[in-house]
């Protein structure tokens, strides 16, 4: 217990600062991904073939392409750019992009990807019948989708955003290839440096499997209260 200590010889502040990292990059990720999903689900449900063709591309870029592969090419890739800009302003020397915005950024498009196909199924699970007669009764298209389309397609959304959330928690595990003190980063620094790599890997799994009850506790608590609310809507209605 003296290598979790917060003391000068423990690790525990380490590993603490690296969950809560680890934390705001997955939420990061999940919000850039929610904005970048959504416009994916609109384009495959557009109208317009082209559009639908590049909402169809995007999701088969990112979900083919394997996600460590996306974070080098926008690590090094981004750095790269970033110090040819610089040096045409007369800088010297290479130019590291922000790790923390790079990997939030990488996480947040590979769960665009994933997040489109959900809100995609969301609203076509819903009935359309509610949406003609908001119509019919010269309802605004804004009002439409403020009353109707967005507080369905959340409640059918919510359990596919669990898988997302967790798969984009785990992803955040491979922003350790650029140096950000994540918990898989601050596993791997503990454990070299202490040699004692069996511990420390297992407290790092075992810090990512308190994020994910957590995060399932948190879910369950949404998806029962966004029921309960619903039935109380519907029988207000009625």
């Amino acid at each position: 217990m003296s290598l979790l200590s917060f003391g000068a010889d423990g690790w525990g502040r380490l590993i603490l600062g690296a969950a809560f990292t680890t934390l705001l990059l997955s939420l990061a990720a999940l919000m850039i991904g929610a904005v970048v999903g959504s416009g994916v689900a609109a384009a495959k449900l557009s109208p317009q073939r082209w559009v639908r063709w590049l909402g169809e591309a995007y999701s088969t870029v990112f979900r083919g392409i394997p996600e460590l592969l996306v974070i080098y090419l926008f690590y090094f890739g981004g750095s790269g750019l970033i110090t040819l800009v610089g040096q045409m302003f007369g800088a010297d020397g290479f130019i590291e992009a922000p790790p923390f915005l790079i990997g939030a950024l990488a996480i947040g498009l590979i769960s665009g990807s994933y997040q489109g196909e959900v809100y995609r199924a969301a609203r076509l699970a819903l009935a359309k019948g509610e949406v003609e007669a908001a119509v019919a009764i010269g309802m605004p298209r804004w009002r439409i989708a403020q009353r109707i389309l967005l507080p369905q397609i959340v409640r059918y959304a919510l359990p596919g955003m669990s898988n997302v959330w967790q798969m984009s928690l785990k992803d955040s595990a491979l922003v350790s290839v650029t140096g950000i003190v994540e918990l898989m980063r601050a596993s791997q620094v503990a454990a070299g440096s202490t040699r004692d790599y069996f511990t420390f890997y297992l407290i790092g799994g075992g810090c990512y499997l308190v994020l994910t009850l957590l995060s399932n506790h948190a879910f369950r608590r949404a998806e029962s209260r966004l029921g309960r609310a619903w039935q109380s809507r519907t029988a207000a209605q009625h």
